[in-house]
């Protein structure tokens, strides 16, 4: 399992890294519409995308639907439980709710 430290970072860095991650979740969420086959993902973007850290906390969310990030806590719990010794750094884990 990871680790994590805890470090003081300074505000531009802390932004850049912020404004990083939204991007970085946005282009997720753009990637679900342009590759979806779902009439209401390609046209309503009736979805949402996010990051969270290894302790199941969101830190990035996109600018797509927040009602869908209701689920992120539950899922990630369940990932977790499953997971969270085999975590390795650069793990990804897709859910469709």
């Amino acid at each position: 399992m990871m680790t994590t430290t805890t470090k003081s970072l300074d505000p531009i860095t802390s932004e850049l890294i912020k404004n990083a991650l939204d991007a970085l979740v946005d282009e997720m969420a753009l990637t679900l519409v342009r590759t979806a086959y779902s009439s209401n993902l390609k046209n309503a973007m009736d979805l949402s995308a996010a990051v969270c850290d290894t302790e199941g906390q969101l830190i990035a969310q996109g600018l797509t639907l927040p009602l869908h990030l209701g689920s992120v806590p539950e899922f990630m719990r369940a990932v977790i439980a499953k997971f969270g010794g085999k975590m390795c750094e650069g793990d990804i884990y897709i859910t469709n709710d």
